[in-house]
């Protein structure tokens, strides 16, 4: 950096006014960290300023400034994330659009146009407000538009209706030299050379700022349940997944999870979960045009479960009790947060998903561990966690996730289905990828950001 932060401020205060640039630790202390586990997140710079604009010109200005003066930017959003991939890591500027938070729907288009700054549960809000549905739910409504896009957000329900990348549409997005780009727009076809867009959805804001979206949005279902089927043995509830696929039915989302981790995250929410039968359970989110269409649905997946053992089934049909169902499913991460060392997010193959999790219980019993596991067992996402013992980190939990990361990638997965590279993952990252695909991810980067002024430490060392 060529300048001092005192005089950085000052710049910043040219543009967006004195009230919108703050220097004071204890006011940006929220801003420097997301929820990655305490015990591996990484530490924040001391010498930062906050910069909170309210429209693409003054982002454009901050950026143009920052470039020019080789000052870092941190993109930060809802601060969701759990890879430490919007921690301030080096003295510079912390960007935040909170302030940018319009959002309008198109109903003869189903699309809307959202600001980067605008939340997960604003979308959602206001999709229903006009009689449609914004299917992502990737756990924490507090996430903002720009984060989602930025890290490619998943969630429960990507079996039926993908991840962000399939909701994405149009971007606006600011360059670090501070020019303004439109790419896409409210269009179902566009094939305009090199997808760009695409290129930016995923990027964990190393290559521009997303200031506004365009957003597809569906028409609302009007029915749908939730089905909870418990299993004694996790290895009938995972087989029976593709089963229920193969059946013709297409769920908004199936997801494993142990009994104990569900009664640990409704404890954590002075709630009861209603299922205390099978040890190993998945919960199923379906939804339709019609009752018939739903039931017909539920008695299909009634069918596939009683073939692989699956005990009583628990059908939720009011919105309250779906919505209790999937706040404890949300809940998990935070239940076991303080407990923990890591979670990870290796994905692979849906047919190998029970693969991964027969050599996760041998490596757990090598180990003497206890690794939380669950997920989306639609889409092969799962969820393992490492976990400190007597308070302190294992010794042995590098180890640990170096093998469940070789079996993932062994079994024909990669090691972040979800969650990112960030700044936790550069080196599984880089050990797992080829050298011509990281070659070609660095001529890009530089590309874009040739002063590496955009989010640097994150994804590259």
């Amino acid at each position: 950096m060529r300048i001092s932060i005192k005089e950085v401020t000052e710049g910043l205060k040219s543009i967006v006014g004195e009230e919108w640039v703050i220097t004071e630790r204890e006011s940006m202390e929220g801003y420097l960290r997301d929820e990655t586990p305490d015990a591996i997140r990484p530490k924040a710079a001391e010498n930062l300023v906050l910069v909170k604009p309210s429209s693409t010109r003054e982002v454009s200005e901050i950026l143009r400034y920052a470039n020019e003066m080789l000052v870092p930017v941190f993109p930060v959003g809802g601060r969701t994330g759990l890879v430490g991939g919007c921690v301030p890591i080096e003295d510079g500027i912390i960007l935040s659009l909170e302030r940018m938070n319009k959002i309008e729907v198109d109903v003869e288009n189903l699309m809307a146009v959202a600001e980067a700054g605008a939340t997960l549960g604003d979308l959602i809000k206001a999709a229903d407000e006009a009689g449609l549905f914004f299917p992502l739910h990737p756990g924490d409504e507090g996430a903002q538009i720009g984060g989602l896009i930025a890290t490619n957000a998943g969630g429960v329900r990507a079996v039926k209706y993908g991840v962000m990348r399939n909701y994405v549409k149009g971007v606006e997005i600011i360059l670090p030299t501070g020019e303004i780009l439109n790419l896409g727009g409210m269009l179902i076809k566009n094939n305009m050379g090199y997808d760009l867009m695409h290129l930016i959805i995923g990027s964990e804001g190393t290559l521009c700022v997303v200031t506004k979206a365009i957003l597809k949005l569906y028409p609302r279902s009007r029915y749908s349940v939730t089905l909870i089927l418990p299993f004694n043995k996790r290895e009938d509830a995972i087989r029976a997944v593709p089963e229920i696929l193969r059946s013709g039915v297409t769920p908004l989302a199936i997801e494993y999870v142990g009994l104990k981790e569900l009664n640990a995250a409704a404890n954590h929410l002075g709630e009861e979960w209603p299922v205390q039968s099978g040890d190993a359970q998945l919960l199923i989110i379906l939804s339709g045009s019609s009752e018939d269409e739903v039931y017909s649905a539920c008695e299909r997946i009634s069918e596939v479960a009683e073939k692989n053992n699956a005990g009583e089934a628990l059908i939720a049909e009011t919105h309250d009790e779906q919505e209790r169902i999937l706040k404890v499913r949300s809940n998990i991460y935070t239940a076991l947060k303080r407990d923990m060392v890591d979670i990870l997010d290796a994905t692979v193959p849906m047919s190998r998903l029970l693969d991964l999790m027969i050599k996760i219980d041998e490596l757990s019993k090598r180990y003497g561990a206890y690794l939380p596991v669950y997920g989306h067992a639609g889409d092969g996402n799962l969820h393992v966690h490492v976990m400190k013992e007597n308070g302190e980190v294992p010794s042995y939990a590098d180890d640990l996730k170096g093998e469940i990361y070789e079996a993932t990638v062994s079994l024909g997965g990669v090691i972040t289905g979800e969650h990112g590279v960030g700044r936790l993952r550069i080196k599984e990252f880089h050990r797992f990828l080829s050298e011509k695909e990281r070659n070609l991810m660095r001529e890009i980067k530089r590309v874009f950001d040739p002063n590496n002024i955009l989010n640097p430490g994150k994804i590259f060392p």
